[in-house]
């Protein structure tokens, strides 16, 4: 890779192998020896991170360090008590370049012993080895080929992914084992990609989902500084139907008092229907106490005249918008969602709000990989 100029010692970890050491060996010979060429990175920001290779800058991800590790699994399982429509999921990224200021994924980077915010955004690990060890585990008799969600925590369609390339070899291990598949992702990198889902989608349902919550330009680029614009995600909902692949839209979360607006709303769902897209989802914000604080500075900072009302929407302790504004958001929302014929699929059923995200079942040390 030629990012290996940037180690003093890119060599460490093959030449400890060489002379018979261990994997773990390896690994701790090769962490010894990486230190960055590039100023920045300190010993402290590695404490967290077992299975550690090396951690690499590049000059076209300006601020990101990618922390590369050797996952132990690939598969995670979903808590009992979540409302989640999948059991397992599968994150080849943890943090996420997107650097969404509202994300609900910023809480599990404090298990890496990195903070929810600017190191969200820029402090990425990579599970380098995710696809093998994945492909590992669905050959085990146990697996029952239940479905396997990607999107759930961080993005794996995040801009490292160009880079990285995971998820073709994810991809192609769950279509190898008939495993259903589900991706939501804000990334237009999915393109790449179309044509061997549609290929997977013949030995098992592949369903995909774009969250597109914003349909403003200068609130978007704002609030998810990190991503595809909006245009150019409907572009790429288009594409996946071209693919002949039905895909879903995840607009939320809705802001209040900024994204929510009627008209704000049917402008938005009119791109969506006209994108091509099967159904939409809709989910207002969320606000658990890891994201809280990074919201409301940048609320401060952009939109201070509202700073006021979201902490009555949401004052200490609280995740959810109350009830009334939820029960006001889909009397404003669901006749739209009727009018533009993008009721839930598959089946049509009722309008539904999304659940409230996962937690992840992580733990700190040293099974985190």
């Amino acid at each position: 890779m030629r990012w290996d100029g940037q180690l003093r010692d890119p060599g460490a970890a093959s030449a400890a192998a060489e002379a018979g050491a261990s994997a773990p060996e390896a690994v701790s010979a090769s962490a010894k020896a990486m230190d960055p060429a590039l100023p920045g990175l300190e010993r402290s920001t590695l404490a967290a991170l077992p299975g550690h290779l090396r951690s690499v800058r590049a000059p076209e991800f300006q601020g990101a360090v990618f922390h590369e590790v050797l996952a132990k699994s690939a598969l995670n399982r979903v808590p009992a008590q979540s409302s989640m429509p999948f059991a397992w999921t599968i994150n080849p990224y943890r943090g996420c370049s997107h650097a969404c200021v509202y994300c609900f994924a910023r809480g599990t980077h404090r298990y890496l012993d990195f903070d929810t915010g600017t190191d969200f955004d820029q402090q990425i690990v990579v599970k380098v080895n995710v696809a093998e060890v994945l492909a590992r585990e669905l050959a085990k008799p146990k697996w029952t080929r239940e479905t396997v969600a990607l999107g759930t925590n961080t993005d794996p369609y995040q801009r490292a992914e160009g880079r990285y390339r995971l998820m073709p070899g994810i991809i192609d291990a769950l279509a190898r084992s008939r495993t259903p598949i589900s991706i939501l992702t804000k990334g237009t990198l999915l393109r790449r990609d179309l044509p061997q889902l549609a290929e997977a989608a013949e030995r098992a349902p592949v369903d995909l989902a774009m969250s597109i919550a914003i349909g403003d330009p200068e609130l978007q680029q704002s609030v998810e500084p990190g991503t595809p614009t909006t245009r150019a995600r409907l572009e790429t909902v288009a594409r996946a139907r071209e693919a002949g692949l039905p895909i879903d839209v995840f607009v939320m979360p809705v802001l209040p008092h900024l994204s929510d607006g009627a008209q704000q709303l049917d402008a938005l769902l009119r791109e969506v229907r006209e994108a091509g897209a099967r159904s939409v989802v809709y989910g207002p914000l969320h606000l658990r106490a890891g994201v809280k604080p990074w919201f409301f500075a940048w609320l401060r900072r952009e939109h201070p005249e509202l700073v006021a009302r979201y902490r009555g929407l949401y004052p200490e302790g609280a995740s959810r918008a109350p009830q009334e504004y939820r029960r006001a958001l889909a009397a404003r929302i669901r006749p739209l969602i009727r009018k533009h014929g993008l009721e839930w699929a598959p089946g049509r059923p009722a309008i539904r709000e999304a659940p409230e995200p996962a937690i992840p079942q992580l733990q700190p040390q040293p099974t985190l990989f």
